[in-house]
């Protein structure tokens, strides 16, 4: 190869470096939740994939963590015992953990009659993807976490995998704001 194809090359590999930091950016980025979200899904029935109906207007008044999933996300799964643990350790704080699948309802039960967890989950299907939108994740990727403070204000989003210390962190938070 001469100089000038080498320096095409080099050229090409810098620009798909750019490009792909730039995507890998755009990929995690959150937006502001539309002012009328968090009233939507607190007005609606959403059902448990064994069938039982939650009024998610007896939701307010909690600190809320909602987690948008899916069984056939892997960072999904591996963060699910980290939102178990959160929700053992805040419950007695009026702080409750909410899982919206996204995802088929037998993929949901099969997943959860493996993975059993101490906090609702409800059916978002398809339906549940444009509730993360208009929560403030313009991509609709997953996992995705909103709390929304004891006011019914959404106060933090997190697109990807969310950690144990960063759920406390957010929680301790809202609970010393809201005194």
């Amino acid at each position: 190869m001469n100089k000038r194809q080498w320096g095409l090359i080099l050229i090409a590999g810098a620009l798909a470096a750019v490009l792909g930091m730039g995507l890998s950016s755009y990929k995690y980025r959150t937006e502001k939740a539309s002012d009328t979200a968090i009233e939507e899904l607190l007005t609606r029935e959403l059902r448990s994939p064994d069938g039982k109906i939650h009024q998610t207007s007896d939701w307010r008044g909690k600190i809320l963590i909602i987690n948008y999933w899916a069984s056939w996300c892997p960072p999904c799964v591996e963060e699910m015992p980290e939102l178990v643990r959160s929700q053992t350790k805040y419950a007695a704080k009026n702080v409750l953990f909410v899982g919206i699948g996204v995802d088929s309802p037998s993929n949901i039960r099969e997943f959860l009659e493996k993975t059993p967890v101490n906090y609702p989950i409800v059916l978002g299907g398809l339906d549940g993807a444009t509730w993360a939108k208009n929560m403030g994740n313009p991509s609709s990727g997953l996992p995705f976490t909103v709390m929304v403070d004891r006011k019914g204000a959404i106060v933090k989003t997190k697109l990807g995998k969310i950690s144990e210390d960063e759920l406390s962190s957010w929680i301790d938070n809202a609970i010393i704001t809201s005194q």
